[in-house]
C-alpha cells in the first residue's frame, strides 16, 4: 500500500455522508466560526462536480442568489460539515455539469430521477 494514502486514511476523520452524485440536489449544513462565535448555516443547491479521492476528494455545490450563481467547494472531510441531506435526486449524463454555468431560469433545471419501489 501506499504509505502516504495509509498515512493518510489513518488521520482522517470519517464523515459520514449519504450518497450522493453530481445532479442531485443537497443541502448541506456548514458551521461557520466567527471570533469565538460559532453557527451553522445551511447552503441548498445542486452538486456539479466530484472531485479527488481518499483525503482531498471535494464536492462541489451550486446555486442562484438573487440572480447570480453561487458555487461552493466542500471538502467530504472537512469536520466543519454537520450533516448533508439529499433532496432531490438528478436524472443527468456527466461527471461534471459546468454547462449549468451558462444556463439560467428554466434551461437551469436538472431533471428528478423518478425512483421506482
Amino acid at each position: 500500500m501506499d504509505p502516504i494514502k495509509y498515512v493518510q486514511d489513518q488521520l482522517i476523520k470519517k464523515n459520514d455522508l449519504p450518497d450522493f452524485r453530481p445532479g442531485d440536489n443537497v443541502s448541506v449544513s456548514y458551521k461557520i466560526i466567527e471570533g469565538d462565535k460559532e453557527r451553522t448555516q445551511i447552503f441548498r443547491g445542486d452538486v456539479i462536480k466530484i472531485q479527488g479521492e481518499g483525503a482531498t476528494k471535494t464536492f462541489t455545490v451550486r446555486r442562484i442568489a438573487s440572480g447570480v450563481g453561487v458555487e461552493r467547494t466542500f471538502p467530504f472531510n472537512s469536520p466543519n460539515i454537520g450533516e448533508v441531506l439529499v433532496n432531490k435526486r438528478g436524472k443527468v449524463r456527466r461527471a461534471k455539469l459546468y454547462y449549468l454555468r451558462g444556463l439560467t431560469g428554466k434551461k437551469a433545471r436538472i431533471k428528478e430521477k423518478k425512483i421506482f419501489k
